[in-house]
């Protein structure tokens, strides 16, 4: 899939916290937001690179919520590896449901 398709595809954040967004959608894994780096679709004309996922490369989904001058803020990352049929999750700690109730709806 095309890194651009993938960023269109992406979940679309809420007006309310767009200024806070994270730097992209999701990134490699390495020391410091290795390629591929696939911005969200609201700047791939300016940040976008071109590129397509493909079997056997290992990204970060990370995201940031959280309000301007707002008290609290979410932060989560998943490391996936990118399969001939799909993805496989890496990440093994789960995500404390009762945080997850109602958020950024």
């Amino acid at each position: 899939m095309a890194f651009r398709e993938v960023a269109e595809k992406a979940w679309k954040i809420p007006e309310r916290f767009v200024e806070q967004r994270y730097t992209s959608v999701m990134h490699g894994v390495g020391m410091h937001g290795e390629t591929p780096f696939i911005a969200h679709a609201m700047d791939y004309d300016t940040y976008g690179r071109d590129g397509h996922l493909v079997p056997g490369m290992v990204v970060s989904i990370e995201s940031y919520i959280g309000e301007k001058d707002g008290r609290e803020g979410v932060k989560l990352e998943d490391e996936v590896l990118i399969t001939e049929t799909g993805t496989e999750l890496l990440s093994r700690f789960p995500y404390e449901e009762d945080f997850l109730d109602g958020a950024a709806t």
